[in-house]
């Protein structure tokens, strides 16, 4: 059934991924008309997200953030769609790397680096990295896809340009063997989505909120080692996106508990509030919000 399944849609997304952007920004336009104006998909989870992270912002402004987000996110699909088939020189020219000098830099010391980042702009297309570091590699988590067809050409899709695709229930394993093999990598963490209740260790501030937040990337970090990079993508304007990285650490272990998570936490929100209408605001980040423990009240 899966194979059926891929053989009917996957060439329906091929031949949609080989249109010109100019083309799927159409469509995306389309979406964006009929998602935030007939369907509606999300629309409370986000107001109640942008509410709850604004609160001195008026209705009008929530509104205005509400409506720019939800453009974004259909031109997110419709880019995400042209991954499939996007060639190195329009990723390069649609990526730009403002200081990628740092990362060159800091990889000198023959650590492997955790590059920490949101949900913000359009993270998908930062597996066009290799094509402008070749070294350390480049490892990047991806989500278990039921259909092991779509989970290939997702695999295929996302490490053509020099990445190593794992998946995230093989985070840990396979910094280990490389760890323990001394083998030097880059590695993509997205840390700003809820985290399971059973699995959180700490609360913090978020836009306000006190909300259960990933320390992960923070104990991965400190366990292997890893000097911390943040890295901030920026929209410039449709289909043309910034990334910046910034140095957090090379000595992870000099922080004391939960430091480099705020620390991350920080810099998160000053990205937010710089372009709040590019974040992942259909996410239920503030759904935890009324089962903070005591001892983090």
């Amino acid at each position: 059934m899966h194979l059926i399944i891929f053989t009917l849609i996957y060439p329906f997304i091929w031949l949609i991924s080989k249109l010109p952007m100019r083309v799927l920004y159409f469509f995306s336009d389309v979406f964006y008309i009929l998602n935030y104006y007939i369907i509606g998909y999300r629309k409370k989870v986000v107001l109640n997200n942008l509410k709850l992270s604004f609160p001195d912002k008026s209705d009008q402004e929530i509104k205005k953030i509400s409506k720019g987000f939800f453009k974004h996110l259909t031109d997110f699909i419709v880019e995400s769609i042209k991954t499939f088939t996007i060639s190195e020189k329009e990723i390069s020219k649609r990526i730009k790397y403002k200081n990628i000098d740092l990362l060159e830099n800091v990889a000198k010391n023959g650590k492997s680096i955790a590059l920490v980042g949101i949900h913000q702009a359009n993270w998908e297309w930062l597996t066009g990295l290799p094509l402008h570091i070749k070294n350390p590699d480049f490892y990047a988590a991806y989500t278990k896809v039921e259909n092991k067809h779509f989970e290939k050409v997702v695999k295929m899709s996302r490490s053509k340009f020099g990445g190593t695709l794992y998946r995230t229930s093989d985070t840990i394993r396979n910094l280990h063997r490389n760890f323990v093999n001394k083998k030097q990598g880059i590695y993509i963490l997205l840390s700003d989505q809820s985290p399971l209740l059973s699995k959180t260790q700490y609360w913090a501030n978020f836009m306000g909120v006190k909300v259960p937040v990933h320390t992960g990337a923070e104990a991965l970090s400190k366990r292997y080692d890893m000097s911390f990079v943040y890295w901030t993508s920026r929209k410039i304007k449709r289909g043309y996106y910034e990334i910046e990285f910034e140095l957090i650490t090379e000595n992870p272990k000099e922080y004391k508990n939960y430091e480099l998570t705020d620390k991350f936490l920080e810099i998160t929100e000053r990205n937010i509030r710089n372009q709040p209408e590019v974040y992942l605001w259909s996410h239920k980040r503030f759904k935890h919000r009324n089962k903070v423990p005591k001892e983090f009240l």
